[in-house]
């Protein structure tokens, strides 16, 4: 086994490893910090095949700027945000079940589907020096990508609106959930003749 297969193979495990804990995360935090550990596992894959600017576009855009975008997100919402308590519903588990039965099925279709292309192995074309460069990435991407380029472009500008939408309306929610302060006391006056001289607590401040 060659120094390339070891790397190729630790690779590929800090990409699973990071796709489970992205997924089986409950924390959110925890589940970016997957997701980061996915991102560079693949970029040591492309650096593996000698696409190196896939591997710099692969850090740079997606761990320097989606995953820093996630956890901005994460921290504007609080990391409790959508946290659901888990009742026990029997609809819960069955979900679960189905879930799980649907990923063990998907996992061994392709265990098979690989294990058949193992063994009949297929040689490929030559490929040309420029395969995979910059200009070719760069042609490639804003001709016949374009639209969805763009796309996924105003997919994540949609989702920033989205996330500084329920953040402010969270903000609101919690003000108007406040106990009435001092300056309400002051102007208004005591809130009963018998709270008249009562010092303030806690949750009045």
């Amino acid at each position: 086994m060659t120094a390339g297969n070891v790397f190729f193979a630790l690779c590929s495990i800090a990409a699973l490893v990071g796709a489970l804990c992205t997924v089986l995360a409950r924390n959110p935090i925890r589940g970016a910090m997957g997701l980061l550990l996915t991102i560079v596992g693949i970029a040591g894959l492309f650096l593996k095949l000698n696409a190196q600017f896939l591997a710099a576009i692969q850090l740079i855009v997606y761990a320097g700027a989606v995953v820093v975008l996630f956890v901005f997100v994460i921290m504007l919402l609080g990391p409790d945000a959508g946290h659901v308590r888990d009742t026990g519903a029997p609809k819960a588990r069955v979900a679960r079940a189905l879930a799980g039965v649907l990923m063990a099925l998907i996992s061994l279709v392709t265990l098979v589907l690989v294990l058949r292309s193992a063994a009949k192995p297929t040689r490929f074309g030559f490929v040309g020096p420029q395969h995979g460069s910059v200009e070719a990435v760069g042609t490639q991407l804003f001709t016949k990508t374009l639209v969805p380029f763009e796309l996924a472009t105003a997919l994540l500008i949609v989702a920033v609106v989205g996330a500084i939408a329920v953040a402010r309306s969270r903000h609101q929610v919690r003000k108007e959930k406040q106990s009435p302060s001092v300056t309400r006391r002051f102007f208004h006056g005591p809130l009963h003749p018998r709270d008249a001289g009562r010092p303030l607590t806690g949750e009045e401040l």
